[in-house]
């Protein structure tokens, strides 16, 4: 099997919440596409209830887009402690850090209902909870957002 990037980070050094560069491949036509580890929650000391997290990818895909040149994707973390981001290119981590405290600014902020949540534009429209998402933004916010760098596991 092939060697996933997450898998060799130590999850018991790291400080959440942070944004992570967790790699960048090129692309056969010498493209650079990065993924950033936006982590909301200290892994293994908590989980984000799933129609948060579903809530928190909604708001974070277009936010996230607002502030931030060339997204690509952003989607949930299978252990729900945050989210995956990837971009074209290679960003400064301070732009993306401003990018994501932006963002979650504007997911704290969010008044209007939710984009995408509809059966025509989602594949499982009544799964949102936007009160605990905006909390989470909230309190990733107050916990003080940083870079942290990579962590890797001694083996």
């Amino acid at each position: 099997m092939a060697n996933v990037e997450s898998f060799d980070l130590d999850h018991t050094k790291v400080q959440a919440p942070y944004i992570r560069l967790a790699g960048v491949k090129t692309t056969p036509r010498g493209d650079s596409i990065s993924k950033y580890d936006l982590r909301l929650l200290q892994p293994n000391a908590g989980a984000i209830d799933p129609a948060a997290i579903h809530t928190l990818e909604h708001l974070l895909a277009g936010y996230l887009r607002d502030h931030l040149d060339d997204v690509v994707d952003v989607s949930p973390m299978g252990c729900r402690t945050g989210m995956y981001m990837a971009v074209v290119g290679e960003p400064n981590e301070q732009g993306i850090l401003r990018a994501f405290e932006a963002a979650l600014r504007d997911t704290a902020a969010h008044d209007r209902p939710i984009p995408g949540v509809s059966e025509l534009e989602c594949g499982n429209y009544r799964d949102h909870d936007l009160d605990a998402a905006r909390q989470h933004a909230r309190d990733a916010l107050a916990g003080g957002l940083k870079v942290q760098q990579t962590i890797l596991l001694q083996r």
